[in-house]
């Protein structure tokens, strides 16, 4: 079981330097990951936000080890064609260590911007640019990425719902998120064992904790990442008292 940690780029974690900074010395510290909220805006509006891209790119830059991505991106609302260009540049900035997490996005951020709202509808606008994605990677676009066959796709799916679980059974991992308890993640760790079947590719399963909570039942559940997760916008020193702490 791997351990990351999953941060919100807001208030003074909006700042890509201090991002950097962080994920040294989690990478010290001997964490395995570093994951970071994809928002536009978060309320209240004048909220500081930083662009996931970005930050991720510091990150990349200031590491060697830390596997990293966002989580989650909206992709049906972004440029299918543009996303791939930053993926597969990012995947070679930090030598493979890319991982895309992908869902549906939260309304918060549709809705200033005339985006579609219809569930549904973003779900197939969802599954149309994972595809597109799939091939651009495949070598529509040059260069490649550095991982093969593929980045790897985590795909969010709320509980209990069901649809986006088969639609990350297609792809490399579940990120379900407010899950009652580990009783639930092995009883969708099964349903994903059954489903995959006869597949040798690896396919994660990640959950967050809060800080200090005990991760050892969610291994025993099947996790393969298990996330310490921040409130929304944590000063700069509790992130760090965290990460001092270690990977628990």
């Amino acid at each position: 079981m791997n351990r990351g940690l999953y941060l919100a780029p807001f208030g003074e974690l909006a700042n890509p330097l201090v991002l950097a900074d962080l994920a040294g010395h989690a990478e010290a510290r001997g964490w395995d990951g570093l994951f970071l909220w994809d928002r536009i805006l978060y309320p209240p509006r004048e909220r500081a936000v930083a662009d996931v891209w970005v930050a991720l790119s510091a990150i990349a830059s200031a590491t060697e080890r830390l596997r990293l991505g966002p989580m989650i991106t909206p992709l049906g609302r972004r440029r299918v064609q543009k996303v791939a260009r930053e993926t597969v540049t990012l995947d070679h900035l930090s030598r493979g260590r890319l991982t895309l997490g992908v869902g549906l996005g939260n309304v918060d951020d549709l809705v200033p911007f005339g985006e579609v709202l219809d569930a549904r509808e973003r779900g197939r606008l969802l599954d149309q640019a994972l595809n597109q994605l799939s091939e651009f990677w495949g070598g529509e676009f040059q260069p490649v990425p550095v991982q093969h066959p593929r980045i790897p796709i985590w795909v969010a799916a709320n509980w209990p719902h069901r649809r986006p679980v088969r639609r990350a059974i297609r792809w490399d991992g579940l990120f379900p998120i407010d899950l009652p308890g580990p009783d639930e993640l092995a009883e969708v760790a099964e349903e994903i064992k059954e489903s995959r079947a006869g597949s040798e590719n690896p396919f994660d399963l990640v959950v967050e904790i809060p800080p200090g909570a005990d991760a050892s039942s969610w291994k025993a559940a099947g996790a393969t990442w298990v996330l310490t997760s921040l409130e929304p916008e944590p000063q700069e020193v509790e992130v760090r008292e965290v990460i001092e702490a270690g990977p628990r």
